[in-house]
């Protein structure tokens, strides 16, 4: 599965660069829009959205690195909180 930040390349045109945003539309069609590198001239190009399946990971690209956690049991005993004794009327 594509992620945001990896870095992709389209099978059927070869165009490459880096997943920026996906969309999940009502009739299950997954796109991906995809952001090119800016070209020699400093121009940023624009991105261009492609169906999920078409593309190829190429790379992590940006994508942070997941960090694995300990699992903790969700809940479980803990302590009272400490109480004061009753108040009392004058």
């Amino acid at each position: 599965m594509i992620e945001l930040g990896n870095k992709v390349k389209d099978k059927v045109t070869g165009f490459e660069g880096i997943v920026v945003a996906k969309s999940t539309y009502l009739q299950g069609c997954n796109r991906a829009l995809v952001q090119p590198k800016v070209n020699k001239e400093g121009v940023v190009p624009d991105s261009v959205s492609f169906d999920e399946p078409d593309l190829i990971f190429v790379d992590r690209g940006l994508a942070p690195e997941k960090k694995k956690t300990p699992k903790k049991p969700p809940g479980g005993p803990r302590q009272m909180a400490s109480r004061s004794s009753e108040p009392t009327r004058r």
